[in-house]
């Protein structure tokens, strides 16, 4: 058999949390998935760290689980660390220079506008032939540098060698949504305009900042959640019946959607709120313009909702709510669609309050159907029945199906150019919107259900 091509991901930003807390581990799942694999990792950054630092650090990932197997024992023993400046073109090229590979993969584990510096060093030393980047999102901080990143990068490789991270596109969460969506004689009938009142996508947590307030002040939820995840998933849940399941018709599709999607008033549409001091599960948690490392002065949400329209035949005055927040009283990481009520009842039966929906469960994967039917007690009384099922979550971490994506050279887990411009578009009016103050910043108590009013209807 012949070799396999060697490959080196190496990982710009590697002494932050991101490599720890994801990264790491996903390569760990990966190799136990697929122990044939053969990668190198190369991790660089300013911060200075001996081998031995660096050595534990993966060390500590690759046995998280289980102890592993040749594929970690070989990584393990040729991974090492480089003190580096990534934005100087010297220290860059020496860095590349250091390392020999069929294919070299650049882990961008940098805060956006760090990442345009270091791609700028990039066009200008230029990259090994068939380099991929993989670029963490946020992918800029606006459309114009979005725009500006774009043009960038596709200068340094070809679009079908720049991976944009969105781990929430691991490929279990996207087939799940399109084998129900497409292959159930069911539901495809009925996902448009003339049966579906709306469609809600939530991403509640219950985590405060956990040290990331560097990161997050500067984002807050609109921008870390709804702008670069859960636009994706409503691009996936409204997309068009596709062809196949390849890279261009999937991307193509979503980028469609996308590309018909707005807010249409930002200020009718837009909610935000931020947590004020308050306990979740026993612990406390203090005022959020009191954690540690947030300017009181930036206004940054904690928790962001917005509706967004889709103007199209399909989907033309349905609405999509969208909505992410932090030190929520429970978890929520679902899409409900709401379908309207039927035409008519016949006469004689009552108590149905409730109107027929889909939950979809992200972690972990599964679903429920809400239907109406007969009342146990009484066949004249009305009431919901719930259909549970389970939906296939895979072996990797969502990490470890996007890096798996990125060594194998398939963007289908990636976030296309076109598509990462028209999220900032989308929500750019929004941002303006809460910069004038034309939006108020509501308060919720840290372990609420959020401010009053905010409550969903899917129960």
């Amino acid at each position: 058999m012949a070799p396999q091509p060697s490959t080196t991901l190496l990982i710009l930003g590697a002494s932050g949390d991101l490599t720890g807390r994801l990264l790491l581990p996903g390569i760990a799942t990966l190799l136990r998935a697929q122990p044939s694999r053969r990668v190198e990792i190369v991790g660089a950054d300013l911060r200075e760290l001996t081998a031995d630092d660096w050595h534990d650090r993966v060390r500590t990932a690759l046995e998280v689980g289980e102890t592993q197997g040749a594929a970690a024992k070989a990584l393990l023993a040729t991974t090492r660390y480089v003190a580096s400046d990534a934005t100087d073109p010297v220290s860059l090229q020496a860095l590349l220079d250091s390392i020999a590979c069929d294919r070299l993969v650049i882990y961008f584990a940098l805060p956006p506008h760090v990442s345009e510096r270091v791609c700028g060093t990039l066009e200008r030393i230029g990259v090994p032939e068939g380099t991929i980047l993989a670029i963490e999102k946020p992918f800029g901080d606006s459309l114009e540098s979005a725009r500006r990143l774009n043009a960038l990068v596709t200068r340094i490789v070809p679009e079908e060698r720049i991976f944009r991270i969105d781990h929430f596109l691991g490929l279990h969460t996207v087939l799940n949504l399109l084998g129900l969506r497409f292959t159930n004689r069911l539901l495809e009938p009925t996902w448009d305009r003339d049966s579906i009142e709306r469609v809600e996508i939530l991403y509640d947590e219950t985590v405060t900042l956990e040290g990331r307030a560097g990161y997050y002040d500067r984002n807050g939820a609109l921008r870390d959640m709804i702008q670069s995840h859960l636009l994706q998933i409503m691009a996936l849940i409204a997309i068009e019946p596709l062809a196949s399941v390849g890279e261009r018709d999937l991307r193509d599709a979503i980028g469609q959607v996308l590309r018909a999607a707005s807010v249409v008033d930002p200020v009718e549409h837009s909610r935000r709120a931020r947590y004020t001091a308050g306990d979740i599960d026993g612990r406390e948690v203090p005022d959020y313009v009191a954690e540690e490392g947030v300017d009181p002065g930036l206004g940054t949400e904690t928790l962001a909702e917005v509706q967004v329209e889709i103007a199209n035949p399909r989907w033309a005055g349905v609405p999509f709510v969208l909505r992410s927040g932090k030190s929520l009283a429970g978890v929520r990481k679902r899409a409900i669609v709401h379908w309207k009520a039927p035409a008519h009842v016949p006469k004689g039966l009552a108590g149905r309050d409730t109107a027929d929906r889909l939950v979809i469960d992200f972690k972990p994967d599964g679903f429920e159907l809400h239907l109406t039917t007969n009342g146990k007690g009484d066949p004249f009384t009305l009431e919901q029945t719930v259909l549970r099922g389970e939906l296939g979550s895979g072996a990797l971490l969502p990490y470890g199906e996007v890096l798996g994506a990125i060594l194998d050279a398939d963007p289908r887990l990636a976030v296309r150019g076109d598509a990462a411009e028209e999220c900032w578009r989308i929500i750019e009016p929004v941002l303006a919107a809460w910069k004038a103050d034309a939006v108020p910043m509501q308060e919720y108590r840290a372990g609420s259900a959020g401010p009053r009013g905010w409550r969903t209807n899917e129960r």
